[in-house]
């Protein structure tokens, strides 16, 4: 069965690339979620008064790879701890932000979130502030189609992603 996700660490175009890379996903797109205008551009958003995130929609065959693994990747793939900000990427539109479509997929999130907060309280850094909540009633708008799969457009491309540098601790490392 096919699922939806949606993720937001930072600027989407990095992101998006990880996520299509995983086995079983079937298809990403980047767009805009969480705001108050209808159908933002690019250039809106970039000013913070619409309140949207820079989200990745990622459809996944979940017979072939988890939410877990997806939500795994998105703890890593950036710094959830530094809120309206990746690397040299400041403003609204770069939050980290999990919009779940399912009440599994939002308890997962958060019980994922908690796992990795001990991970990164171990390593001394910092508070997760990544918003989690359910996609009921948030509208996800895709984005232009310059933004589309750009960093396949574009192999030497931006890619703005900045790691916590601790990885997600795995069911061994739990026990």
């Amino acid at each position: 069965m096919n699922s939806t996700a949606y993720f937001a660490t930072g600027c989407f175009w990095g992101a998006e690339r990880r996520f299509w890379q995983l086995s079983g996903v079937l298809e990403t797109s980047v767009g805009y979620m969480g705001g108050s205008t209808h159908n933002p551009s690019y250039e809106q958003v970039c000013t913070g008064a619409t309140g949207h995130a820079e989200m990745v929609e990622v459809v996944f065959d979940d017979s072939k790879i988890t939410y877990q693994r997806l939500l795994e990747e998105f703890w890593t793939m950036h710094d959830p701890t530094t809120p309206n900000r990746q690397g040299g990427d400041i403003g609204t539109q770069y939050r980290s932000a999990i919009y779940a479509n399912t009440t599994a997929h939002l308890e997962s999130a958060k019980s994922s979130r908690d796992v990795y907060q001990r991970a990164l309280t171990a390593q001394g850094l910092d508070q997760i502030s990544t918003e989690i909540m359910s996609d009921e009633g948030i509208t996800y708008y895709l984005a232009e189609e310059y933004h589309q799969k750009y960093l396949a457009k574009n192999p030497n491309g931006y890619d703005c992603h900045s790691s916590a540098g601790v990885p997600y601790p795995t069911a061994g490392a739990l026990a």
